[in-house]
């Protein structure tokens, strides 16, 4: 077994199957799927279950008895993992049927790369509407910025991120647990790259831009606080630490505007773009 692929799953049952089939397509087959229950009340289980039993080579399940949060579920995948790299994917995501094949001839091919992520398509309901490109090989500096992968594009190797003590579990990190984890990869001397390619398609919508209370954006600077500090960007990095709380003070429409405005030039021929599976 080479990649474990974990994920954890909440209320999702509207885009658990979908995400799980794109994962089941993989040209890549060394591969299992951890799957950690955070509490979901909906038929979230029992889909989780099903494919379980539909497939018991490849997926393995567990449950949290109340709902812990992400960085708490990813670790509990992490520990019972059998995979020599950690893949992520997200509940409500798709894979591209290549995607783990790519990343992973990627990295074994550049053995001093802790990880990869990619590209990907900004999808909802209607389908393709954007699309985020990600910097070929991130610096320290570009953290600044915010955060340098996307998440669930990711596949690293499961010593490095067993050496930084996997995901930090806290309340400032609970939207911010990958910002948090690259920049202590990075603190520790490691470097990742990103595949200039869309291997994902990553789910966006409305309701994303409204569940970003102010409160969050108070963890999200002390995320980038400690994160600078460890990094030795001080005192540079104070300025950008203060920028999720003025963003906060947007309004959420013009916001949304911002940020469909600052997406790829090409975004408008991406929208007409099928979904890819």
């Amino acid at each position: 077994m080479k990649v474990s692929v974990i994920m954890g799953i909440y209320n999702c049952e509207k885009t658990l199957k979908e995400s799980l089939d794109s994962l089941l397509n993989q040209s890549y087959k060394s591969f299992e799927i951890i799957l950690c229950d955070d509490g979901s009340k909906d038929n979230t289980l029992q889909i989780a279950k099903d494919y379980l039993e539909k497939y018991p080579e490849k997926i393995r399940l567990i449950q949290n008895e109340t709902n812990k949060g992400l960085a708490y579920s990813l670790n509990r995948c992490i520990d019972i993992s059998n995979g020599e790299y950690i893949a992520r994917m997200d509940a409500d995501d798709i894979s591209y049927e290549n995607r783990l094949e790519k990343q992973m001839n990627y990295l074994e091919s550049h053995p001093e790369c802790a990880l990869v992520g990619s590209h990907v398509f900004l999808f909802n309901d209607k389908g393709v509407w954007g699309i985020r490109k990600t910097k070929s090989d991130p610096l320290k500096k570009d953290f600044l910025f915010g955060s340098q992968f996307v998440h669930p594009t990711i596949i690293i190797k499961k010593a490095i991120l067993n050496q930084v003590g996997n995901y930090t579990v806290s309340k400032a990190t609970l939207r911010a647990e990958d910002y948090d984890l690259f920049m202590r990869l990075y603190a520790a001397g490691f470097r990742g790259h990103n595949l200039q390619e869309v291997l994902l398609n990553y789910r966006e919508d409305a309701t994303a831009f409204k569940r970003r209370a102010y409160k969050f954006r108070l963890d999200e600077a002390k995320v980038r606080y400690n994160g600078f500090k460890k990094m030795k960007l001080m005192p540079l990095g104070l300025l950008y630490v203060i920028k999720p709380l003025i963003v906060g003070l947007i309004p959420q429409r013009i916001l949304t505007l911002l940020r469909h405005q600052g997406l790829d030039s090409n975004r408008a021929d991406e929208a007409t773009r099928p979904i890819v599976k």
